[in-house]
Parts: structure tokens; sequence; C-alpha cells
């Protein structure tokens, strides 16, 4: 986030999208978070990432299970000290079942007990994904951030999709805010959506009148559409959570897609 000027230097701090209180007390990451970011690539190129910040802990493999549908390609952030743990693996196999390209990394290169090779070795015999190209970082010293976002460009693809059809949108996550009502973390993958715009779930035929959709970088930003691979949020005076379902397909009530 820092690296792409998403946030500057004086607003970093640890554990920037850990928002609960939980997770700070815990060091852990409990709820997904989704960013938008740009990049500019050393081809001169600018690169619009969303990055979804998912829980590493066994507790949560739900949450990660949700956002992998909306992604395009994983990164694998392996410690070079303790090498890959069960959890990591878990993860690893719904990346794989949902198709991402995996970009592993070794982390923590800088800590004293850090054995990089033993863990590329370790990444390709346990997992059988090519680590060859596995970048070496540091988080905390800033080795290596660069050549992730290198990686990202050159081996993520980019979101495929129809404009021009009409809109599905998977919803991967939702909030309740006691003034807006239930904000809905979307991923379009065909169409657009516009503030004014009549939503209407897949699941149960419910519409409503979308009030404002965004990003979040990372804090909300207000847009005027959401269009195909935009990763963000839809507000539409929803006002229960059992309105809407994780996993459900967002469409328009007037032109609404053919299939979930």
């Amino acid at each position: 986030l820092e690296k792409t000027n998403t946030v500057s230097s004086r607003e970093m701090q640890d554990q920037l999208l850990d928002s609960m209180d939980l997770e700070r007390e815990r060091g852990i990451t409990i709820k997904l978070n989704a960013i938008e970011l740009n990049y500019t690539a050393k081809d001169g190129e600018t690169y619009t990432f969303h990055l979804i910040d998912t829980p590493g802990h066994v507790d949560f493999t739900y949450e990660v299970s949700r956002s992998l549908a909306a992604c395009e390609g994983a990164v694998l952030v392996v410690d070079a000290a303790q090498g890959i743990e069960a959890q990591t693996l878990a993860n690893v196999y719904l990346a794989l079942d949902n198709d991402l390209e995996i970009l592993p990394v070794i982390n923590k290169i800088d800590l004293p007990a850090a054995d990089p090779e033993r863990v590329r070795t370790e990444i390709e015999d346990v997992i059988g994904i090519d680590a060859s190209e596995a970048v070496l970082a540091s988080a905390k010293a800033g080795i290596g951030i660069e050549d992730i976002l290198e990686q990202v460009v050159e081996y993520v693809p980019a979101p495929s999709g129809d404009i021009e059809a009409p809109l599905k949108a998977l919803i991967f996550d939702s909030i309740y805010d006691s003034y807006r009502g239930v904000v809905l973390n979307i991923r379009v993958i065909d169409g657009v959506v516009r503030p004014g715009d009549k939503i209407q779930m897949m699941s149960n035929g419910k519409t409503f009148d979308v009030t404002e959709v965004g990003v979040f970088s990372p804090k909300p930003i207000a847009r005027d559409y959401l269009m195909v691979g935009d990763v963000g949020y839809i507000t539409a005076s929803i006002k229960t959570v059992q309105d809407t379902r994780v996993g459900d397909t967002v469409t328009l009530a007037d032109n609404p897609a053919a299939e979930a």
C-alpha cells in the first residue's frame, strides 16, 4: 500500500487493514478486506490492482474460500524460517481449486533463522508448484516489494468479462452499517452498475435501489460506476443481512443476467 502511494508513509501502520479490535489484539486477520491500488510498472504502464487481504488462520478458512472466487491470482506468502504450515496448504489447495495463478513469496528473509532455499524446495516438493522465481522478501525491511508487484503484472491475468452484457456481480462479503444498511462487497463479472440502478438478487428476486457504489483505498471512495473487473462496494438501503447472501449474484432488475 505504501509502495503504490495508496497510503502515505505518515498514515502507514502495522496491520493497517485489520480494522477490528480483535484482529489488532490477536495480531491476525479475521475479516477479509478489499483494496484498490494503482501501480506504475517498469514498462511505464499504470495498472489497477484489486488486493483482497484474507485471513491465514485456520479458524477462518470460510472467509478465504469466499474471497478466492473474486480473484485471478494469489500471492502465497511463506515464512523463510518456519516454512510451509498446515493452514498454508489448505489455502493453497483452495486457490488451486479456483484456478488461480499462484505467486510464491518467501518472506522474512532478514530473520537470523531464515533459510529461503530450503523453503523454496519445500514449496516445490510439498505443494508442487514452481518456486524457481519465488520472490525473496522482507516486508519489514521493504525488500522485494517491487518484485512482487512486477510479478503480479507479468503473471496474473486481467479480469475477463463483457462490459456490454447485463450486470452480473458476485457478492463475496457484506457488512452491516447502522447508517447505510447492508454494504455489499462485490466483484463485477459482467456489465456496469451505477447509483440509481434497481438491482435484483438472483437467489430470492428481491430488488433494491442503488444509493452508492465505490471502492476501498483503503477508506471507502464513492465512484460514478463500477464496471467489469472492479472489486468494490454497493449500498442500496438494504435493511437486513438476511436479504443478501454471500455467494449470490447481483443483476439489474430491468435487464437481468441469464444465469448466476
